[in-house]
């Protein structure tokens, strides 16, 4: 098979009859032998009921569908995706067609025309958002790459909007951690990637799931998974707040005994133990992060569980019951 496309779906029910029109109008016009791997993260609305009637049709000459048995978030779809690919090469777009398949086709042939590259990873060559929330992505991938190990040479704001090899799939797959951060994954494996400047196009249909809180959220997350630089930062506030102290703890000695004054002391003790006592918590709150997450990864639960899977070819549906990511 020459090309598997993984589409994350949440709540896409309005966005996937246009999503199936332009797939298997253009993978279909370029003459690929391909499928769509469709996976639904626990929607609530007829997500799964669209994707079984496609897949039904015949429409594509591969399907293949996983259900989630709830909302396990998009790094869990696209490790879903992953595992269930069976072609060559694997691209991942969205389902809004912001990601359009016209572009994921110019990539596709453009990591068959560079031997030397792995991967062809999109990045916006203009962004269409608020200025804060542009300028919060910018500077998040910038200190993603400054602090964390193995992804200096991660490509500027580039997106899982991506065409790569099997290759590179089986890398990904081969990481069964569970807080997943596939920006910094694909940076992480290595492997020879290339940059490829798109300009999205309007959502298709319904409302981003995606809120600045969201992305805030899964920006932590994206640091605390591949970065130990805040425990580090959080040794050298305590480092320096108890230099502080001590050096304090003279001058009040040296004001008190050799200047002969008699401060009150209240405000400054107050002032003290206000600020020690918040670089205490900071630090911990650090640290409890990283326990939670080690504990978390201690349990073995696994990444998502699928209560219904599927799987077409020219219209013939196989259909299969509960399933858990290894």
């Amino acid at each position: 098979m020459d090309l598997s496309v993984i589409v994350p779906c949440y709540n896409e029910q309005e966005c996937l009859p246009l999503l199936f029109d332009r797939a298997t109008s253009v993978f279909g016009g370029a003459g690929l032998d391909y499928e769509l791997v469709l996976v639904d993260d626990g929607s609530k609305d007829g997500t799964w009921g669209l994707i079984s009637e496609f897949a039904a049709s015949g429409s594509a000459p591969h399907v293949r569908a996983v259900s989630f048995s709830r909302n396990f978030g998009k790094e869990s779809a696209l490790l879903a995706g992953l595992e269930h690919a069976g072609g060559d090469v694997v691209g991942i777009m969205d389902a809004d067609l912001q990601q359009d398949p016209e572009t994921l086709l110019a990539m596709y042939r453009e990591l068959l025309a560079r031997p030397d590259a792995d991967c062809v990873a999109a990045y916006q060559s203009e962004r269409h958002e608020g200025r804060l929330q542009a300028a919060l992505k910018r500077r998040f991938y910038r200190v993603f790459r400054a602090t964390t190990e193995g992804c200096a040479d991660m490509i500027p704001e580039a997106s899982d909007f991506r065409v790569f090899t099997k290759d590179v799939a089986s890398a990904l797959v081969s990481m069964p951690e569970y807080h997943r951060f596939s920006k910094g994954l694909f940076a992480w494996v290595g492997f020879n990637t290339v940059p490829f400047a798109y300009e999205p196009a309007p959502r298709a249909a319904g409302t981003s799931k995606w809120s600045l809180r969201k992305l805030m959220g899964y920006a932590i997350d994206g640091i605390f998974a591949f970065s130990t630089v805040p425990l580090k930062l959080a040794t050298v506030v305590g480092t320096l707040s108890s230099l502080a102290a001590v050096v304090y703890i003279f001058f009040v000695l040296w004001d008190t005994y050799g200047l002969h004054n008699t401060p009150n002391g209240y405000p400054t003790i107050v002032c003290l133990i206000l600020l020690l006592g918040g670089l205490m918590l900071l630090t911990l709150g650090i640290i409890g992060e990283y326990l939670a997450r080690i504990y978390l990864e201690g349990k073995g639960r696994p990444t998502y569980i699928a209560r219904r899977t599927l799987s077409a070819d020219g219209g013939a549906v196989e259909r299969g019951g509960f399933e858990r990511s290894k």
